[in-house]
């Protein structure tokens, strides 16, 4: 009984043993016909950003010629360093990712993933530049131009400092806002970089300036600006206020001729009077959006005109009574007194 066992175990282990030996040797076979094997052909595919394509197969294979310093066709498998081509093709500023592998067939796939710029950015000098989703920053290209948001009035200099770092990531995330909204896509003209490192943007459609302020924020800052649009410019017309302020949360500011710098902060101070009161009279907890309309009268002197986009409950104002007099009434006649009669002697009486 034990015998059988014991031969039972044996078999079974050779028979593995075999079995493993010659999947091992097939693959040695395997290996050694790829490494003697020349590359065929080879199949380049390229990712990015829908017709935004900055590199083309041509490109590619002039970077792949210049890595392996000959045709690739022809060249024997075993000579392709496929990671130092990886390191080669990225080293591109417009590649963001490469990978290349051979298939059984003895064809050289590569795969490209293409950078997506987010951005372009004027300085305040002459050079102008794009930056991607990253914030990284990427020259311009001759074969197209990205339809991407504009910004203008960034620093000019080679190094950048912690400040410039801070506002090149608010224009990284304003930009990415922007760019997968369509309707901002489309209305957003450009967006100047003020000398406070603040935003403001000019639409396609209105007379208007549109303050932003920092990146901080930005798509609460833009739903107010698309509540404005709603319930204000939509009936008035988006030409009757030269500037929009949304920066502050909880409100949009706008003026008809502009608003100085003495007079926004003495209009948002009013608002925040105005919205402290709101929310003491109110038993909900609704947020309240208000419009603030500041005028200016011939003299200087600035009235502000508060208006919410929503209702406020409150007291109204009493309205003076004023006095109209009809066009058809007509004043009495003054009476003038008798004249007393005149004596014979020449006096009177």
């Amino acid at each position: 009984m034990n015998a059988r066992t014991t031969i039972r175990r044996v078999l079974f282990i050779t028979i593995w043993v075999c079995i493993g030996g010659g999947m091992f040797t097939l693959l040695l076979a395997a290996i050694n016909k790829k490494n003697k094997g020349e590359c065929k052909d080879y199949s380049i595919t390229i990712k990015g950003a829908e017709n935004n394509h900055f590199i083309d197969r041509n490109d590619v294979e002039q970077m792949l010629r210049k890595e392996t310093k000959s045709n690739i066709r022809g060249l024997a498998v075993s000579s392709f360093n496929l990671q130092q081509l990886e390191q080669g093709l990225e080293k591109n500023t417009w590649v963001s990712k490469a990978e290349l592998y051979f298939d059984n067939q003895d064809v050289l796939h590569v795969t490209i993933t293409e950078k997506e710029p987010v951005a372009r950015i004027f300085t305040t000098g002459i050079p102008t530049f794009y930056i991607d989703s990253a914030g990284r920053k990427m020259p311009l290209s001759d074969k197209l131009s990205a339809r991407v948001p504009v910004f203008t009035g960034f620093p000019d200099k080679k190094v950048l400092t912690a400040k410039d770092s801070i506002l090149l990531n608010d224009v990284r995330v304003t930009a990415n806002y922007i760019i997968n909204d369509p309707f901002w896509m489309a209305q957003v003209a450009q967006i100047d970089i003020t000398p406070e490192r603040t935003f403001e943007m000019t639409p396609v459609v209105g007379n208007h300036i549109v303050k932003l302020g920092n990146g901080d924020a930005i798509d609460k800052k833009f739903h107010r600006l698309m509540v404005f649009y709603k319930q204000v410019l939509s009936k008035t017309g988006f030409d009757k206020y030269k500037v929009i302020d949304v920066q502050y949360e909880g409100q949009v500011v706008a003026s008809k001729y502009g608003l100085e710098k003495g007079d926004t902060v003495q209009a948002r101070k009013n608002v925040e009077k105005l919205l402290q009161q709101s929310k003491n009279a109110q038993n909900d907890t609704m947020r309240q959006v208000s419009v603030v309309a500041s005028t200016h009268d011939r003299v200087g002197d600035s009235a502000t005109v508060v208006q919410s986009l929503k209702p406020v409950d409150g007291n109204p104002k009493p309205v003076k009574n004023i006095k109209v007099t009809p066009k058809d009434s007509k004043l009495p006649k003054a009476v003038m007194p008798k004249k007393p009669a005149e004596d014979v002697k020449g006096g009177y009486n």
